[in-house]
């Protein structure tokens, strides 16, 4: 009788290696934003940093330069197979906002 070795494949997420729309880097999809049509919406186009949204996927170096390399040269509409312009007004904010960092307000009490 044959014994499994024990891997701990249950606590291990499997890496998978992704291609960025707008560089063509093959990089671990980790290390990429996820991104995807607006289901109600045609040609907007939604971060998905927690890969939950459903539909046709693309996958992105989540930074500023990446989205306006993808943006010119329309790699969204083809990734997504969008017909229609495609807006990425959301992911450029989903960006800007994770580059900053969140806003802290502090109070001080007197």
């Amino acid at each position: 009788m044959r014994q499994r070795p024990d891997t701990g494949e249950h606590s291990r997420r499997t890496i998978r290696i992704r291609t960025c729309v707008a560089t063509r880097v093959r990089t671990p999809d980790d290390q990429l934003l996820r991104v995807v049509e607006h289901p109600e919406f045609p040609g907007v186009i939604l971060p998905d940093p927690k890969r939950r949204l459903p539909g046709r996927g693309a996958w992105l170096t989540p930074t500023i330069a990446a989205l306006e390399l993808a943006e010119q040269r329309r790699a969204f509409g083809r990734a997504l197979r969008v017909s229609t312009p495609v807006d990425a007004g959301h992911v450029r904010t989903y960006l800007v906002e994770k580059a900053t960092g969140p806003e802290i307000i502090r109070k001080t009490e007197h």
